[in-house]
């Protein structure tokens, strides 16, 4: 079968995003080389998916001067050699001690997101609804899922962010340590403030300082339980019932005179350090962090787990279901039609067709779709969702 030509949005898509990777790219070496120096940006036109591509490139360089500084100061692991590798080690092995995990610089770290949960919203995907104090449940084949939130409000998809930067440097931690290049990591997670925005491609300063603690507070006080009906041989059924949030304590460290917050303490939840210590996850595209819709960054995650590197649809009114959405279901239409007519996802493209019971998503692994190689990292399965 004739593979169908990249449209110009495509490659006008691939051409600012390789842009905007050779700028970083540069200001890393020129940052390395302790020659970095400021200069205008170049800012790719990627329409409605990176506005602010310039922040972008200015948190890099900060975050590579910063890294420069520390490169003194940082030991560099020993090599493996010729010894054999180990057996893979899980989360379960605890008769080693376990230390903190910290973090290194932001550049060279894959993204990580556990695996299972991400065909459903587990928080809010609106900015403006912070929906406190309420219960929100989605219903599954087998079972549901609610979340119930606190006085400050449901843990938003930006929100998550920080669990996501905790989940990518625990799995890397996880993968030094079975290779035998570090201690075992533990829950706790201590980043700076400045390593979180930039690993979130966020501007630095501002009242992103000044969020963080309501940020961290929501995490804590938004809990997430599942129900899941499982059947045992001779035909006997169990109800499986687990509850936890996204973290279970923090601390803050800030300036008292400025208000300023330097370091924060995050002790992940047990359920999300397994996940990235066993290594159920995937990986997520760098870009993720800039699709500024709430909708836009559910429907990547659930094309990442449900496509793959294939295809996969999901009903409009399954995708509503589980989306959390206190819209109608007309006007969740409306915004999820918006998003298949704009097609700007990374990685995936997003169609509309015709199903037995109304509208279903299509969503098509980009690579496959315009003969591009594949990304090895990406499962082959496929399929459908309801």
């Amino acid at each position: 079968m004739a593979r169908s030509k990249p449209s110009s949005s495509h490659r006008k898509y691939d051409e600012n995003l390789a842009k905007l990777k050779a700028r970083v790219s540069k200001i890393k070496a020129d940052a390395v080389d302790g020659e970095a120096q400021e200069s205008p940006l170049e800012q790719p036109e990627l329409p409605g998916l990176i506005p602010d591509a310039l922040r972008l490139a200015a948190a890099a360089a900060a975050a590579a001067e910063a890294s420069a500084e520390d490169a003194g100061d940082m030991e560099s692991p020993d090599k493996p050699g010729g010894r054999r590798k180990p057996r893979k080690r899980l989360a379960r092995d605890v008769d080693e001690v376990q230390g903190d995990f910290f973090v290194p610089s932001v550049y060279d770290l894959s993204t990580k997101d556990a695996r299972l949960s991400m065909d459903v919203a587990i928080f809010r995907l609106s900015k403006r609804d912070l929906r406190a104090n309420t219960t929100a449940r989605i219903e599954l084949a087998d079972g549901f899922v609610e979340i119930k939130s606190g006085p400050l409000g449901m843990a938003s998809v930006w929100d998550f962010d920080v669990v996501l930067m905790a989940i990518s440097y625990l799995t890397r931690a996880a993968n030094e340590w079975r290779a035998g290049r570090g201690e075992k990591p533990g829950r706790v997670f201590r980043p700076h403030i400045s390593e979180i925005l930039r690993f979130a491609k966020r501007s630095v300063g501002g009242r992103q300082y000044e969020e963080i603690e309501s940020v961290v507070e929501r995490l804590r006080t938004t809990s997430v339980e599942s129900v899941r009906t499982i059947r045992q041989r001779g035909g006997r059924t169990q109800r499986v019932s687990e509850a936890e949030s996204f973290i279970t304590r923090y601390k803050i460290i800030s300036d008292e005179a400025s208000g300023k917050v330097a370091t924060v303490e995050i002790e992940v939840a047990s359920w999300i350090y397994e996940a990235a210590f066993n290594t159920d996850v995937l990986t997520v595209h760098p870009s993720y962090f800039l699709i500024e819709s709430g909708l836009g960054r559910f429907l990547y995650r659930l094309a990442r787990k449900a496509a793959g590197r294939t295809v996969a649809t999901y009903g409009f009114r399954t995708i509503y279901e589980r989306s959390l959405s206190t819209s109608t279901f007309k006007e969740f239409s409306r915004m999820l039609r918006a998003l298949i007519e704009a097609d700007q996802l990374p990685e995936y493209s997003l169609s509309e067709e015709d199903g037995e019971e109304g509208p279903v998503l299509r969503m098509t692994y980009r690579a496959g779709l315009e003969g591009k190689e594949e990304d090895p990292a990406l499962p082959m399965e496929g399929g459908e969702g309801g």
